[in-house]
């Protein structure tokens, strides 16, 4: 009987073996008579009377149920286990079925950043930009270009890098170093682009365009109608101050000084079309490059932001903002504050400034303390 059990246990199904085995245990216990037992009332007789042969039979039986017996336990500790123990245990972390390697650990499926390879695919990479980047960018550049941008600002390099590459401004570079290498040019190599510094881009709240730098010694550092400390301010400079005061008579006191950081610092860009000068030679770098180059930062303000009040004076610089969307941002016009421009009128008396705050004020921007030139 034990081995028809055994038999049956191992050609049934999980749930069969345990029903089947449990039966025929009951089963071989009930049926099975003892040697020298014939009834109930001698029964304790034969046990007394047992042989040696009766017991070691019996040690057989006994040894076999409790074989049974363990095999069914381990059976239902087994059915116990959720079913899906058995094939999780069997699949690593990526759902693909173990081999015979050691287990290994589970690594994230992101694909690391690649080291950038040449220059146009660095070009093409995402919008972060640190020190690292600008470092790298500026190493893959030609020796002109690399000694031109010295300290540009990172949030504007991150913006204008396509345009830096462009052959015009590789050639306005080597005119430069050219320049440098014979003549004396303003402004100091390093402070051409202080303006991409002391503004950043995502802070830009007004725009006053310029023409070129100022041409006299200790005057020009890269904003446009601002002079260097301890210099006195020009006439053009002297103007713009009048009608700063004219726009607020009880706050506005002359600084003492000609250095616009202070309104740069609160979101002015001062930006000249025209980013060197030859000293005592106005206008003398026009026409190599920089216009090209400025125009793309003007195109750069008017597509990336909204709400940018321009300040243009003269034609000059109107003229340069004709494509900036009016629909977008706010564009004050007027005469040039040059003596000369002054002089024919239309420069005094326009609320450059005034204007500025109010538009500022209804697109829910901070307002420009016009006042403030420490």
């Amino acid at each position: 009987l034990a081995q028809i059990a055994h038999f049956a246990i191992q050609r049934t199904s999980r749930q069969t073996r345990q029903a089947m085995a449990q039966t025929q245990i009951s089963k071989f216990f009930k049926t099975m008579p003892k040697d020298g037992e014939k009834s109930s009332s001698s029964k304790q007789d034969a046990d007394q009377t047992s042989t040696p042969d009766q017991e070691r039979k019996d040690e057989k039986v006994e040894s076999r149920s409790n074989w049974l017996q363990n095999q069914q336990e381990s059976r239902k500790s087994m059915d116990k286990r959720p079913l899906s123990a058995d094939k999780d245990e069997d699949k690593d972390c990526s759902g693909e079925m173990k081999n015979s390697e050691p287990k290994r650990p589970c690594l994230s499926t992101e694909t690391p950043p690649r080291p950038q390879q040449n220059l146009n695919a660095f070009l093409a990479s995402p919008s972060s930009f640190g020190k690292e980047n600008q470092s790298q960018f500026l190493s893959a550049q030609p020796a002109a270009v690399q000694s031109l941008m010295v300290d540009f600002g990172i949030s504007w390099m991150q913006a204008l890098k396509p345009e830096l590459t462009k052959t015009y401004f590789v050639q306005l570079a080597e005119f430069v170093r050219a320049e440098r290498s014979s003549k004396t040019i303003y402004p100091p190599p390093g402070e051409v682009f202080s303006w991409t510094r002391a503004c950043r881009l995502q802070e830009v709240k007004v725009v006053i365009l310029g023409q070129d730098p100022y041409h006299g010694p200790n005057q020009a550092h890269g904003l446009c109608f601002s002079v260097r400390r301890p210099t006195v301010p020009p006439p053009s400079l002297l103007n713009i101050y009048k009608e700063v005061s004219n726009n607020f008579p009880d706050k506005f006191q002359h600084p003492g000084h000609g250095d616009l950081t202070g309104w740069a610092e609160q979101g002015v860009l001062l930006l000249n079309a025209v980013l060197t000068v030859r000293r005592g030679e106005a206008n003398s770098h026009q026409g190599r490059g920089w216009e090209t180059f400025t125009d793309a930062v003007v195109a750069t303000l008017n597509s990336r932001s909204a709400g940018l009040v321009f300040i243009l004076w003269g034609n000059y610089a109107q003229k340069k903002g004709a494509k900036i969307d009016k629909r977008k941002h706010k564009v004050i016009c007027g005469a040039h504050p040059s003596p000369l421009a002054v002089n024919r009128g239309g420069f005094f008396g326009k609320m450059y400034f005034k204007e500025a705050n109010d538009y500022l004020k209804s697109v829910g921007k901070s307002t420009i303390d016009w006042c403030h030139l420490p």
